[in-house]
């Protein structure tokens, strides 16, 4: 398996990757994440350095991507990770753990410093990531607490808190 910046002529491969591995979450409908990569690409919240994609074989088979967020007050930069994407038939082999390390260690490296999500609270702590109160980062959505996580990186900074607001295509699903 190779890690890689996605590449344009990825779109099409990473639009198959996300509605593939959300299609379980939208049954009778289409998953609104492969719309969400797109609007998020065209966006001045995109980070190329932050879209990766997973090959094997010479195909993508997953994708993950880290936009331009801010905390809210004082408009601090940070980032929103998600989605995160893979082919059904490479769930579970590693392929998603790859992209998260990835993602993390880029960002790291661009000394970027906060990473939040939401996500299952079982999965992601093995990345480092911690309910987002506890860096007294909160969501917009107060209902999002239970799944709202952070890692701080490097860079980061206690004085870095308040309401994360993520990249404005999140706020049009």
């Amino acid at each position: 398996m190779l890690i890689r910046r996605e590449l344009p002529e990825d779109e099409p491969a990473v639009t198959e990757v996300h509605a593939e591995a959300f299609a379980p979450f939208y049954p009778g409908s289409h998953p609104v994440e492969p719309g969400l990569v797109a609007r998020l690409r065209s966006s001045d919240a995109w980070l190329p350095p932050l879209s990766l994609v997973a090959v094997v074989d010479g195909a993508v088979v997953g994708h993950v991507c880290c936009t331009r967020g801010a905390l809210l007050p004082g408009g601090y930069p940070a980032l929103g990770l998600g989605p995160l994407g893979v082919r059904e038939r490479q769930q579970r082999s590693g392929v998603g753990s790859a992209l998260m390390h990835a993602v993390l260690g880029a960002a790291d490296a661009l000394d970027e410093t906060l990473v939040v999500l939401l996500g299952h609270p079982d999965y992601y702590p093995r990345f480092g990531f911690r309910p987002a109160a506890e860096l007294a980062i909160e969501p917009q959505d107060p209902e999002w607490a239970p799944a709202f996580q952070a890692r701080a990186l490097t860079s980061h900074r206690p004085e870095l808190r308040g309401r994360f607001e993520y990249a404005q295509p999140f706020s049009e699903l």
